[in-house]
């Protein structure tokens, strides 16, 4: 189906997206790697769906799982914070739905409170392409497909009244919200969109951390102090501040 959007100015060959629906996938992003630029794919449910370093997860029928190919022309670094800014860009379309207390936990997670909401997937299969994958509790009951998720988990439809919307009409709020956070990039705001997360983090308590990096067993445990201009994190720990590279960092505890 073709899905209108607001004209990203990113792109002139941008007119709309492009959204397929399939039954069930093992996952959505695998299987948008092989679509163009701003076409999607969305599932009722995923077999083998998965987040950041191969976690696996949880894709009951209700829920919203969705992957969108945004072009990414350029060099490689222009991107690199592309999931910093889908997850502002999404965080902002969710709060427009009403949706209140949520937040980034960095990089690409949406919580209300401890629970997750959401959760951002993005992958290069391509030199001038990014597949963004977004996982979306809806309907859906995740902690009966996964015991293990009980008090851990947030549906969308227990936080706001969502009337006649639909999962389809779901997936456009978060295509526009991806195209947007396209347009910011491609337009050089990176800058602006740290600031932004920076003011919403800094508004919080402070949050201590536990980061696992690649290539190491031991964690590292400090003070979140929120990102550079360039997307990187910023970690007091020992009374020195560290920068890590989102590739660096395969798992950031809250404590």
């Amino acid at each position: 189906m073709t899905l209108d959007a607001p004209a990203s100015p990113a792109d002139a060959a941008f007119t709309g997206w492009m959204l397929e629906v399939h039954s069930e996938v093992d996952t959505t992003n695998r299987l948008a790697a092989g679509l163009p630029a701003w076409h999607a794919a969305r599932a009722d449910t995923q077999t083998a769906g998965r987040g950041r370093t191969g976690r696996a997860w949880t894709s009951d029928r209700g829920g919203l799982w969705l992957s969108a190919v945004l072009p990414c022309p350029g060099p490689r670094e222009r991107w690199a914070a592309l999931p910093l800014a889908a997850g502002q860009a999404l965080l902002a379309a969710l709060s427009e739905l009403g949706v209140s207390g949520i937040r980034l936990r960095w990089p690409n997670d949406l919580l209300v409170g401890p629970r997750k909401l959401a959760g951002l997937l993005v992958e290069r299969h391509t030199p001038h392409t990014a597949v963004v994958g977004v996982g979306l509790n809806v309907f859906n009951d995740p902690e009966r497909a996964d015991p293990a998720l009980r008090s851990a988990t947030a549906r969308l439809s227990d936080l706001v009244a969502l009337g006649d919307r639909g999962l389809d009409d779901l997936a456009c709020v978060v295509l526009h919200a991806l195209a947007r956070a396209h347009a910011r990039l491609a337009a050089g705001e990176l800058p602006a969109i740290a600031a932004e997360l920076n003011l919403a983090w800094s508004a919080a308590p402070a949050r201590r951390v536990a980061l696992t990096l690649a290539g190491r067993a031991e964690p590292v445990i400090g003070d979140f102090l929120g990102i550079d201009e360039a997307g990187r994190l910023i970690l007091r720990a020992d009374a020195r501040a560290l920068t890590l590279d989102p590739t660096q960092v395969a798992l950031l505890r809250e404590l």
